[in-house]
């Protein structure tokens, strides 16, 4: 984990490039004292580097963020109101890497879509 304390993984999946991920965010966390204080928000640099992290644990590879095709942030997520955040990633291997398709939520609320392309290191 890049960040240290983030957050939790509390439920992980992973069965036929179809990686279902559990997390819970630790509101108290210091990266969320200056994004923004008195309204934590969660950076979408950070929901990235967790969407790599989750696909690493899934393909057992240490990867690259290569390219992006399309990102949305959809909602504000507030580690205060909303920790607790459901993570869908479907990945396709690739000669390079792995092209991965994200939709990350709390609730019915859906708060990132991602397309990417991961580039394996190692």
């Amino acid at each position: 984990m890049l960040i240290k304390d983030l957050y939790k993984l509390t439920n992980f999946s992973n069965e036929e490039g179809e990686v279902k991920a559990e997390i819970h965010l630790n509101k108290d966390n210091e990266i969320f004292k200056g994004h923004f204080p008195g309204n934590p928000v969660m950076p979408g640099v950070c929901m990235i580097q967790i969407i790599k992290e989750l696909t690493e644990k899934a393909t057992e590879k240490t990867l690259f963020l290569s390219q992006t095709s399309n990102i949305k942030f959809m909602a504000i997520i507030n580690p205060n109101v909303t920790p607790d955040l459901a993570i869908n990633i479907t990945i396709t291997e690739t000669e390079d890497g792995y092209k991965i398709k994200n939709d990350s939520s709390f609730g019915d609320t859906l708060a990132l879509k991602m397309s990417a392309t991961f580039t394996t290191i190692n």
